[in-house]
């Protein structure tokens, strides 16, 4: 198998130090969704990307560097045994360094990066929507009938003006990983069916749940996009997820978290206003992630 040369090499002492400051920031994340899990307790916010996103802590707080970066080992004094994932099978060793090295993607796996890179440059190329206001949520517990959260978060208005709401107010979610969570009765208010085989032509970067989605496609794309990348994406998404949750008919108060009210005109106001401040946000990270994969399938 033939391997192609990193562009850069950082010496043991530099990787090892990036890799303990990585560590650090991490687990302002991981430790107490770690305790938690082990308790048995949940948070509705800071929990829900370590649920629903299935990645391990250890995704999180392993620092990788990314394609086209090589990491010196020789020069340590009686190495200790390489750590993983640098010991995974994407991994080559040359001249005393290790790297992440692109020759070990199968044809599946390249078309898979090919997939999330065409998803990302059509989501970035779509004109953004800020007319949604938070709505998939409520959409998602119209009528009732199931409530996702209801063994941790009560609702904070009656069922009965949640479901006027959902029915007075355009429905406009462009997410299939959303809509699919709508209940079935609201599936039809929906002004759109997105599906996941329409995402491509469907994704518009103004989406919370797109741009939430930033963290997904960056852990389906390691170790080649970097734990850098991985990492802001995942602090990003959890901005979103708060926002999320904030403008939905869940009761946060004791997360001390105050409503987003979006049944009311300024409360939409003030949706509409942090949904555009954390599409900004986006915008650089997916640049980065497009990058990133471009420059991995080029080798």
């Amino acid at each position: 198998m033939m391997t192609r040369q990193p562009t850069a090499t950082l010496s043991a002492s530099h990787w090892q130090e990036l890799a303990a400051a990585h560590l650090a920031r991490a687990q302002r994340h991981t430790v107490a969704a770690r305790r938690r899990r082990d308790f048995g307790e949940t948070h509705p916010v800071e929990d829900f990307l370590f649920q629903y996103y299935p990645y391990a802590f250890s995704l999180l707080e392993i620092w990788q560097p990314g394609c086209g970066v090589a990491l010196e080992w020789a020069e340590v004094a009686n190495p200790p045994a390489l750590p993983q994932p640098l010991a995974g099978r994407y991994y080559s060793q040359q001249d005393g360094c290790w790297f992440a090295d692109p020759a070990r993607l199968s044809a599946k796996e390249r078309e898979r990066l090919r997939w999330i890179a065409t998803l990302l440059e059509a989501t970035r190329d779509r004109p953004p929507n800020f007319a949604c206001h938070g709505l998939h949520e409520w959409a998602m517990v119209y009528r009732g009938k199931e409530v996702r959260h209801e063994k941790t978060t009560p609702l904070r208005l009656p069922q009965a003006e949640i479901d006027a709401l959902v029915e007075s107010r355009a429905i406009c979610c462009s997410h299939h990983d959303a809509f699919r969570f709508f209940a079935a009765e609201a599936r039809p208010l929906n002004r759109l069916q997105p599906s996941l085989e329409s995402r491509v032509e469907s994704e518009q970067p103004g989406c919370v749940h797109a741009n939430m989605d930033l963290y997904k496609w960056a852990a389906k794309s390691m170790p080649w996009i970097g734990s850098e990348l991985l990492l802001d994406c995942f602090e990003l998404a959890t901005e979103l997820r708060d926002l999320d949750m904030r403008a939905s008919p869940y009761d946060l108060g004791a997360w001390g978290r105050e409503p987003i009210r979006i049944e009311t005109a300024e409360g939409r106001r003030l949706y509409e206003t942090e949904q555009r401040q954390l599409a900004v946000k986006a915008v650089p990270l997916r640049e980065r992630l497009i990058a990133a994969l471009a420059r991995t399938l080029a080798f």
